[in-house]
């Protein structure tokens, strides 16, 4: 695929969301995972240091998903001011939305699922009955963990709550959740990127293995944009 063709889906793809009301809301009418479209909107790199890209398969289910003549996504559009779209014009985050508490263990069913349910007033979603406000801008697909271990001391300690938004880029120094396939449970830690390479590393300096390479196994699932300390 060349550049000039990836860049037309990818301001179609922006226009899509858009058009949904959400990368989430896109993603779930596509059967397709959030995260996985956030890192494409954002253009993080493959291990082999590309940009990911709107595959052939992904573009048909977009088009299919929100009722688009084939071959939609490869057609430069206009979005609903009547100009192009650049890839990465979004809705700005929600202030004051609650999100919700989840285990280490459930971050892999949102995952899988590509988006929390649509939360109302009156819900409580299935993975937490707790739901917490975001102090900072965060999307409505962020969510919250509780820190446990002392492998990110000094900076996090047991029991901090941390907010993780999925739609943020994960550059080179912040801080990740990612989704260890092989025991299909979640850890964080501090994102490290050198030549083309993404790594892991443990703030505690007393921690084994503190710098980890990330494998194909092992997916970013969003970035802390906030931590709150327990007191």
């Amino acid at each position: 695929m060349t550049l000039k063709h990836n860049q037309v889906r990818l301001r179609n793809l922006a226009i899509l969301i858009a058009e949904a009301g959400s990368a989430a809301k896109l993603a779930r009418v596509a059967g397709t995972n959030s995260s996985y479209l956030s890192q494409v909107r954002n253009q993080l790199p493959t291990k082999k240091g590309t940009p990911r890209s709107i595959g052939d398969e992904l573009a048909e289910r977009l088009e299919k998903a929100m009722k688009k003549p084939q071959g939609w996504m490869d057609t430069p559009h206009t979005g609903k001011a009547g100009q192009e779209e650049e890839h990465n014009a979004h809705a700005g985050p929600v202030l004051g939305k609650l999100h919700p508490l989840i285990s280490w263990v459930q971050v892999g069913k949102w995952l899988r699922a590509g988006s929390w349910d649509e939360i109302s007033e009156s819900t409580v979603p299935a993975y937490s009955t707790e739901m917490l406000p975001c102090p900072v801008r965060c999307s409505p697909e962020s969510f919250v963990l509780r820190v446990r271990g002392s492998s990110m001391e000094p900076k996090f300690h047991e029991g901090d709550l941390i907010f993780i938004d999925p739609s943020v880029t994960p550059d080179h120094g912040k801080y990740v959740v990612v989704l260890l396939e092989q025991s299909n449970e979640a850890t964080f830690r501090q994102l490290i990127i050198e030549e083309g390479k993404q790594y892991l590393k443990a703030l505690n300096p007393d921690w084994p293995n503190r710098i980890i390479e990330v494998d194909e196994e092992g997916t970013i699932c969003g970035v802390i944009v906030f931590k709150g300390e327990v007191v």
